[in-house]
């Protein structure tokens, strides 16, 4: 298993991550986040901020933390945690290159807020960058949101350099999104250099209301790859009331934890779920959806859950409407 210190963690949070994607920048899609940050959304401010979530996560047992170039300041802020928390070496590293952020800590941009690039070009430039924030502390280095039509399925020179980071310890691994994830996912089980398999891992998304991936996912893990799920409460679509759908309001009223931690806790579920990354933008959220590892949810209540998916097109095209907050 790629991450086999991850699994050697005995805490009961341990399949639990934390993203920082709502925190290293001061922008982002996830509902109600507007009133989630301070409202001055200084440098310093969500540095702090970023801290107090690290620390909250280490204390409960979180060791898988995931990070990106495109994510503001994450990589920059993350780095700095795990200098000031030496003792700290138990923690698992997880980054992702292949967009650019281009927002330059703004909320509301002209354009978007982040460029795509899977070139080989792009891949130096995003490795030096990420070497010199988070040093030999990276363990897994994650090609970024990879659809079907990716060159970094295909370049054979981008995948001699990905071999070549692996040969030097760094896990090596992508994460998918779109509609179409579970090709993206089967084409990634494709590529090998030198006859072996070059991606370890594979990050998608997949939750109550998008989980078209779920076979694609199982075949991953099957084929020995640890499988990280992201956006398991959909961008807070599925958190809380007022969006949380009634099915998933009546679950968690029967269960005793919030919509979030159901939420988390029906992918937690899934036999080849490895990571299950949290996205919390607060302390009080990140302890509401750790609770999912103590949510037991009954047969008959996750067949019902399942009645709340959606098709694939439908999903994407909601969350690309989603504004940045």
């Amino acid at each position: 298993m790629p991450f086999a210190r991850l699994a050697a963690a005995t805490t009961p949070t341990a399949h639990l991550g934390l993203g920082l994607a709502a925190v290293g920048r001061p922008g982002y899609i996830t509902l109600g986040r507007e009133d989630d940050l301070p409202v001055a959304r200084s440098v310093e401010a969500l540095r702090e901020r970023t801290f107090e979530l690290l620390d909250a996560a280490y204390a409960t047992g979180v060791r898988y933390v995931d990070a990106a170039r495109s994510y503001g300041r994450s990589e920059e802020f993350l780095g700095e945690w795990l200098r000031a928390r030496p003792d700290a070496r138990d923690v698992v590293v997880g980054s992702k290159w292949g967009y650019t952020y281009t927002a330059d800590w703004r909320i509301h941009v002209e354009g978007p807020h982040e460029v795509k690039d899977h070139g080989a070009a792009a891949y130096d430039r995003q490795r030096a960058e990420t070497a010199g924030l988070l040093g030999d502390r990276l363990d897994l280095y994650q090609v970024h949101s990879v659809t079907p039509g990716s060159p970094a399925l295909a370049d054979k020179e981008l995948h001699a350099r990905l071999a070549a980071l692996a040969a030097e310890g760094v896990t090596v691994g992508l994460s998918v999104s779109g509609p179409d994830q579970s090709s993206a996912i089967r084409a990634a089980l494709a590529v090998t250099v030198d006859g072996e398999p070059l991606f370890r891992t594979v990050q998608a998304t997949y939750n109550l209301l998008e989980t078209s991936a779920g076979p694609a996912l199982a075949e991953a893990h099957d084929a020995g790859l640890t499988v990280i799920v992201k956006e398991g409460v959909a961008n807070g679509r599925l958190a809380a009331a007022p969006h949380a759908p009634a099915a998933l309001r009546e679950a968690a009223e029967r269960t005793g934890y919030g919509c979030d931690a159901v939420a988390l806790a029906a992918v937690l579920r899934e036999p080849w779920s490895g990571v299950v990354l949290s996205g919390a933008a607060t302390s009080a959220q990140l302890v509401s959806n750790l609770h999912a590892a103590a949510v037991d949810l009954d047969a008959d209540t996750a067949e019902r859950l399942k009645g709340l998916a959606e098709e694939p097109g439908e999903y994407w095209a909601r969350r690309a409407e989603l504004p940045w907050h």
